[in-house]
């Protein structure tokens, strides 16, 4: 069965662009009697709100585009925890601890030789002394996923064809934040593998994206 999903983060109210989306979507499964989910992504538990919540819902029913099913990640926590911890037991996540300005420090550096904004993955040359070293001056690591260099990424999208990444030329995405709290990347990926989402119908911007969670 088709399924798909239309995941909008409610920091906000939806704009041309979503609903654009979250269309495509609706007519692809209703085209093939298949299931039409919305995902709240509302790991951003500080800038989401129930009143963006609301809203998004209500104008999803306005249009017609009514959902078959409607969940919310901040009720999935304990799921991506158990993933991140088989992740993290396969040496597939990896802790570090550059602060904010270190890393556009990096950044820059790299852009003044005409290099891309690569991570250099310099956490991985750190041992538990070190960890633990930088753990007592009071540095809480944010994770990082770690991309095989071996693999290139393939996939064929329905609309751009055959697609490929190299992964060496991408840095390891960052997958939870020093707080504890998650970005969009993994649990998104969880969720689409959790739900049977079979098409994912997003915008241009995202086609990075979907190779690094098919990589995940």
């Amino acid at each position: 069965m088709i399924v798909t999903r239309f995941a909008p983060s409610p920091t906000g109210r939806l704009h041309v662009g979503n609903i654009r989306t979250a269309l495509h979507n609706w007519m692809w499964a209703r085209q093939h009697g298949g299931r039409f989910l919305l995902r709240l992504d509302d790991t951003d538990l500080e800038r989401s709100t129930e009143e963006n919540a609301a809203a998004i819902r209500a104008d999803l029913d306005w249009l017609r585009l009514s959902p078959d099913e409607s969940v919310r990640q901040s009720d999935r926590f304990a799921l991506y925890e158990r993933r991140f911890e088989e992740l993290r037991a396969a040496g597939r996540v990896y802790p570090c601890y550059e602060s904010a300005e270190e890393l556009e420090l990096k950044r820059k550096i790299l852009a003044g030789r005409g290099l891309p904004p690569i991570y250099d993955r310099a956490a991985l040359a750190l041992g538990d002394a070190d960890r633990a070293a930088l753990e007592a001056e009071g540095r809480r690591p944010h994770w990082r996923f770690l991309l095989d260099h071996a693999s290139p990424i393939h996939w064929d999208d329905l609309i751009r064809g055959p697609q490929k990444l190299d992964p060496k030329l991408l840095s390891d995405p960052v997958i939870r934040r020093a707080d504890g709290s998650w970005l969009y990347m993994l649990p998104s990926a969880i969720d689409d593998i959790d739900m049977g989402v079979t098409h994912v119908v997003r915008g241009e911007d995202h086609v990075t994206n979907t190779g690094l969670q098919l990589h995940m």
